[in-house]
């Protein structure tokens, strides 16, 4: 899944944004085992200064139900929208 994002392919049935209103639009979701338990991890996507693209993982969600964003989900997809992380860049080391 890492090397699909790094490498820019769109595979929604993998990784999506949970974009259920504006203030959401940062969070998306790993799906994992798809068809079967529905396991996914809720991350928010950030960019940097310098243009660097960051995703935090946020949240390990197990056995989601459905394939539509339930009334169960909503509240965490909001609150990791709330999240806010400071990265800190590291000044290169020679």
């Amino acid at each position: 899944m890492v090397d699909m994002i790094l490498q820019g392919y769109k595979n929604s049935d993998l990784y999506d944004k949970e974009d259920i209103n504006g203030q959401c639009k940062d969070v998306t979701a790993m799906k994992f085992f798809k068809g079967q338990e529905n396991d996914r991890i809720y991350c928010k996507e950030q960019r940097i200064g310098n243009g660097l693209y960051i995703i935090v993982t946020a949240e390990l969600y197990l056995k989601k139900k459905s394939d539509k964003v339930s009334k169960k989900e909503i509240p965490v997809i909001q609150k990791i929208s709330k999240y806010e992380y400071k990265i800190e860049e590291r000044a290169n080391q020679s």
